[in-house]
């Protein structure tokens, strides 16, 4: 993220882990938390694409952020959860590791992303909040959900 910006703004953030960062996403995104969910696979999909889940009816891409964000694999026996995010009209769920609370970061200055966060991160983080017990860094959904900027993953197309 190349702002360089610092704002005192009003947010709520639902929060979730993925490999020990510590994640938020503006509650206005987030449409909804739940366990994980039986996956139908999409053959030659990109690998950040998990599957597909019915969501009552409706079919939502499955991505996992620790494929997209570059990070290692969950253990044997790590189930993941959804995050089921709105992202330019469409549904789609984030694969996280825990989540978090819906916490208000009213009155706490947003900072740009660091220069030395990875660039898979950079790319997807619009700032960070410090927090006192932890650095929240603030994902944009929008960009997280677009598999075509991330880096070549095991099992993408070609």
């Amino acid at each position: 993220m190349t702002t360089t910006a610092v704002s005192r703004t009003a947010g709520q953030y639902c929060t979730f882990w993925v490999a020990d960062l510590f994640f938020g996403v503006a509650v206005d995104e987030v449409q909804e938390v739940l366990r994980n969910q039986p996956m139908t696979p999409v053959p030659r999909a990109d690998g950040a694409v998990t599957g597909l889940i019915n969501l009552r009816g409706q079919i939502v891409t499955a991505l996992d952020l620790r494929v997209r964000l570059g990070l290692p694999p969950r253990t044997a026996g790590e189930i993941p959860m959804n995050v089921i995010v709105r992202s330019r009209g469409e549904v789609i769920s984030l694969l996280v590791d825990d989540i978090g609370d819906v916490i208000d970061t009213d009155g706490v200055d947003a900072q740009p992303a660091p220069s030395n966060m990875p660039k898979e991160l950079q790319d997807v983080v619009r700032g960070v909040r410090p927090l006192p017990e932890a650095i929240l860094l603030v994902l944009d959904a929008d960009r997280a959900v677009d598999v075509t900027a991330a880096p070549d993953t095991p099992g993408g197309q070609p």
